[in-house]
């Protein structure tokens, strides 16, 4: 039954927290009588302390995003639920938790310094220079893979309807609706619990609005091609990074906490006891050995997983805008790890989605979105709610996920360039905004549809190739500061040994198709360039941290050191 693995499954995930998570905290001595820089540093603007129970929501709800539902169906499809499920398990306590966790305590103790900053203080003004490279190409793929995602969901269709149109207004209502708590709060002092009590309800009311669009409406926006839908996310992107964190973030980041934490209730709710038996096979064997999907489950799995186990733009988060509003040191346990660990169970409810099918169902080659609502509307319907409002409510959850993070990420890939350059001003924001935003409209504009398939295995690998190298930063961190780094070292070498071993897999088609390159397909080109950038960012950080250590080392040795 699929209720026994889900139980089990959170149990694992919950005793990860309460002991691991925990060990981790306690090697790093928490201490609240330190200011921490959303209140030295206050702002007003960047530098916001939050309430817990709110950055817990807009944290949770920044990196949850679209990762750990398509990564996880994706693998669950390929390989089968077993080794997905085994990794999202361990992978979210012993790696991508601790990743979180040190990333954010790291960038508190350092004045909200991003892991660039700290790179240059523990290894070298080189490391931090190809560190934030590294980074900002992480980020644009974030932004290709879900634009294309949360577009296609504004397209979603079944047999007899269209849910997408729905989506679309619902999505745009939901914005709104964040935008006018922020003011609600911060400009009229409302209280968060009347805030709450007001502004979530409306949430619900938008999506009845969508599920009740004229039918004239619906077959316009039907219409609307989903090159303009990403050219209209991408607008977004640009006009959401450069306002206040307080008018927008924040307050659509923790309705979004509010939103992700129902439909995670209404997930274990109805895997628990919706009695869904396992179908699908525990082992894919044709997938395992690559026959039908052409991917060997070493390092694919790992890489398609993704964000359900472990993820460098996590890393990027913490330390970019969650750390700006910490309001004291042991929330970045329950903010870092616990969000690691809560995604790790939004992972397990996705794969249920897949398990609860057999091997060859027609839904299995639909879109990851829409198994994974279909699942969620079939849980929905146990208590009586009828299948299209089920089925609009899980695919705005969907993209209310993808939202976030999208608003996020531009702004810290931003903040990257704004830090590399120098360019504090207004004006500066914006040309280092429409700077980041100019790839992802180049490679959605070239590619087909579904382009988010083509980018899926360098945004996997290149999101899991940063994890290692932040932890390596932690590492570093750690080692000159004292502490033991063994906890964060451990992780980091896997994490390295496995994204080198991806990239090497994506650049080996490129260079075989050297001599005859009209003959390539774009997909294979991109996969080989980027590739090798990556490949060769990454071994240039990783030697110049042998070379920091090496340095430390000799300089221990010399008398009167």
């Amino acid at each position: 039954m699929i209720s026994v693995v889900v139980l089990v499954s959170f149990i694992v995930l919950g005793i990860g927290y309460v002991t691991y998570g925990r060990w981790v905290a306690s090697r790093l001595s928490l201490d609240n009588s330190r200011p921490t820089p959303a209140h030295a540093m206050n702002d007003g603007v960047d530098y916001v302390p939050a309430p817990t129970s709110m950055l817990l929501g807009q944290h949770f709800s920044a990196i949850s995003a679209a990762g750990p539902i398509v990564g996880p169906i994706l693998a669950g499809i390929w390989f089968g639920w077993g080794p997905a499920l085994l990794w999202i398990l361990l992978g979210a306590i012993f790696v991508g938790g601790v990743h979180d966790f040190t990333s954010l305590i790291a960038s508190v103790r350092h004045k909200a310094s991003s892991i660039g900053e700290i790179v240059k203080e523990y290894m070298s003004p080189t490391s931090r220079m190809l560190f934030l490279i590294f980074v900002w190409f992480a980020l644009t793929y974030v932004i290709i893979a879900f634009s294309d995602i949360t577009a296609q969901t504004f397209k979603a269709v079944t047999a007899d309807e269209a849910f997408g149109p729905g989506v679309a207004v619902s999505s745009g209502l939901y914005l709104v609706i964040g935008v006018a708590m922020g003011l609600a709060l911060y400009r009229f002092k409302m209280n968060l619990k009347l805030a709450t009590a007001v502004f979530l309800p409306l949430v619900f009311v938008a999506i009845w609005m969508g599920n009740a669009l004229p039918a004239g409406w619906s077959e316009r926006l039907q219409q609307v091609p989903v090159k303009q839908w990403e050219i209209i996310l991408l607008a977004y992107c640009f006009v959401a990074s450069l306002l206040p964190m307080w008018l927008l973030l924040q307050p659509r980041g923790y309705l979004g906490g509010w939103f992700l934490y129902l439909t995670m209730a209404v997930a274990l709710l109805g895997a628990l006891f919706g009695g869904f038996a396992v179908q699908y096979p525990v082992l894919n064997l044709d997938g395992l050995k690559g026959l039908d999907t052409g991917k060997l489950v070493f390092p694919t799995l790992f890489i398609t997983v993704a964000c359900g186990a472990c993820s460098g733009f996590h890393g990027i988060v913490s330390a970019g805008t969650t750390s700006k509003q910490v309001d004291k040191e042991t929330d970045t346990v329950a903010v870092g790890y616990g969000s690691m660990i809560l995604e790790g169970g939004v992972a397990v409810l996705a794969l249920a989605t897949v398990m609860m099918l057999p091997h060859g169902d027609p839904g299995l080659s639909k879109d990851p979105n829409v198994v994974y609502a279909s699942g969620l509307a079939k849980y929905m319907g146990l208590i009586g709610i009828g299948h299209t409002l089920a089925l609009s409510f899980a695919l705005l959850a969907f993209s209310t996920f993808v939202y976030d993070t999208l608003d996020v990420t531009t702004r810290l890939a931003r903040y990257i360039l704004q830090e590399m350059f120098g360019w504090r001003s207004q004006a500066g924001a914006a040309m280092a905004t429409l700077i980041t935003l100019l790839p992802p409209l180049a490679f959605l504009m070239l590619t087909q549809e579904k382009g988010y398939l083509v980018a899926w295995p360098i945004f996997g690998t290149s999101n899991q190739l940063l994890a290692s190298l932040t932890l390596l930063a932690i590492a570093m961190w750690l080692l000159k500061t004292g502490r033991n780094p063994l906890f964060a070292f451990v992780p980091m070498l896997f994490m390295l040994v496995v994204t080198f071993h991806s990239l090497i897999l994506l650049i080996l088609p490129f260079l075989g198709s050297l001599g005859n390159l009209g003959a390539v397909k774009p997909d294979t080109i991109v996969s080989g360039v980027v590739g090798i950038v990556l490949l060769l960012l990454s071994v240039w950080l990783v030697i110049e941290a042998v070379r920091c250590v090496g340095k430390e080392k000799t300089q221990a040795a010399l008398p009167g050191t």
